[in-house]
Order: C-alpha cells, then sequence, then structure tokens
C-alpha cells in the first residue's frame, strides 16, 4: 500500500497499522465521500485520509506524516469555504468520527472532540437546560468554528464563539 506523496512514493502499510482508525486511499470506494466538503466546488485530492477515532489516532497520523516529510491538513467538520481542510498529494487527518460532547452542568463548560458540529454540542447542551454561543449553521464543525470567531445568534450578548 503506497502512494504518491510530494513527488514519490511514501509507504503507507505503517500508518494503516498504527492507527484504530480507517486510512482511506484514491482506490477505496469511499475515498470521493470521504474528501467532500461542504463547498462542492473544492476538488483537491489527498494522497490519503486518516479517519482517527481517537486522541492517539492523531498523534500517530501527525508523527507519520513528519517522518515521512508528508503535508497534512485537518478535516473537522469539512465546512471550510476556501477548502483548507484538504490537501493536494498530502495526508488529511479527518475527525469526523470523533464527535463526543461532555458538560459540565455546574460550570457551564462543555468539552468536543474535534470532530463535533455546531448540533451535536446543541443537543448535549439542551439535556441541561443550556444555549450554547455557537454558529447558526448546524453541519459546521465545532473546531473551526471556534478558531475563526464565528457569528451566531447570541454574538451580541456573548462576543465571538
Amino acid at each position: 500500500m503506497s502512494a504518491p506523496m510530494l513527488g514519490h512514493k511514501v509507504d503507507l502499510a505503517d500508518l494503516a497499522k498504527r492507527i484504530s482508525g480507517t486510512l482511506i486511499l484514491p482506490e477505496n470506494d469511499a475515498y470521493d465521500e470521504a474528501r467532500q466538503l461542504w463547498n462542492k466546488k473544492v476538488r483537491k485530492r489527498p494522497a490519503a485520509l486518516a479517519r482517527c477515532m481517537d486522541v492517539q489516532d492523531v498523534v500517530e497520523a501527525v508523527r507519520w506524516a513528519r517522518t515521512h516529510k508528508v503535508p497534512i491538513s485537518v478535516r473537522a467538520g469539512g465546512h471550510d469555504y476556501a477548502g483548507r481542510s484538504l490537501c493536494d498529494d498530502g495526508l488529511v487527518i479527518d475527525l469526523s468520527q470523533m464527535k463526543a460532547v461532555s458538560i459540565d452542568s455546574d460550570r457551564r463548560i462543555a468539552q468536543v472532540q474535534g470532530g463535533a458540529t455546531v448540533v451535536d454540542l446543541i443537543d448535549e447542551a439542551q439535556n441541561y437546560g443550556l444555549a450554547t454561543a455557537t454558529g447558526i449553521c448546524s453541519s459546521v464543525g465545532m473546531s473551526g468554528l471556534t478558531l475563526g470567531g464565528g457569528y451566531g445568534p447570541l454574538t451580541g450578548v456573548c462576543g465571538l464563539v
């Protein structure tokens, strides 16, 4: 199992063994769906997508990419208009399966995994009667929304996400 990255073949078998998630390659049936973003005009073709199941998978994917000098991108919700969550001929670290949300209702603090979306957070917060300062589009990933300073219905009261 190998793929061309940066003009040379890179053996992906070691990466596949290191992660508990799935390594998706261009020849896999799931490839086109896995690389599809919200903005369907983005046509980037990564050499592989590491669909991570936990933090250790992410650590292993980053270590592998660094060792092999392979460019990476990180896909959380896949809602980035510019398509920065994909990279051509590199490794996409796909967090879409890491959607856990935990809420400390006493402190009113939520912790979300990298692939959690707005709707994942809202659904969990509603179990505690809490409102969230999120964006208005339910499919947007919380990672990109918070790092990008997203706007939402409570921006006037709470500020940017």
